[in-house]
């Protein structure tokens, strides 16, 4: 049975990191759900592409919800300053539900306070802040740490969305 699952997004996103993921949601019976700062409202990606929001963080209600997929880009640096964000990934995070992220998305993970204690993989550029934050780096396609999964980046949206598939079957 298909599950909801969250996607954020907003200005500079990497553009593969939300398209793909939402594509492979849906293939699997999944519903992906577009959220942003204003709802309807098209961001554009890094590369230009355009992703229109489904609805607006401040009306997301977390428990509607089996997961949640933070791309990167440089979006992320963005909305981990947005409380409404940071409290959707501890929401997700307490109730032991998918928090999946990947390239720098791990910096709103990172802002949220749940990465201590867990292993975790992102973008060479955030290893540093990911280890300052309390995670054990490791340099891999994907690593699974409980409900948390997390990738390098475009290359290995293969294996990341693999294994958040997975993740939500197993949840």
């Amino acid at each position: 049975m298909g599950k909801s699952v969250l996607v954020l997004v907003g200005d500079e996103y990497e553009d593969l990191e939300v398209h793909y993921p939402r594509l492979r949601l849906r293939e699997a019976g999944h519903w992906p759900v577009v959220a942003a700062a204003a709802a309807g409202t098209v961001y554009r990606g890094k590369h230009g592409y355009p992703c229109t929001s489904d609805r607006a963080l401040h009306r997301i209600d977390p428990d509607a919800f089996a997961g949640i997929v933070l791309p990167g880009g440089w979006m992320p640096d963005k909305l981990r300053r947005d409380p409404r964000v940071l409290e959707l990934v501890r929401a997700f995070d307490r109730s032991n539900r998918l928090v999946a992220s990947i390239c720098h998305g791990g910096w709103i993970c990172i802002s949220a306070g749940v990465v201590r204690g867990r292993r975790y993989t992102g973008s060479i550029g955030i290893s540093d802040d990911l280890k300052n934050a309390g995670a054990t780096w490791i340099d891999e396609p994907v690593v699974v740490d409980g409900h948390h999964v997390s990738s390098r980046g475009p290359e290995d949206l293969p294996d990341f969305c693999g294994a958040l598939l997975k993740a939500l079957e197993a949840g």
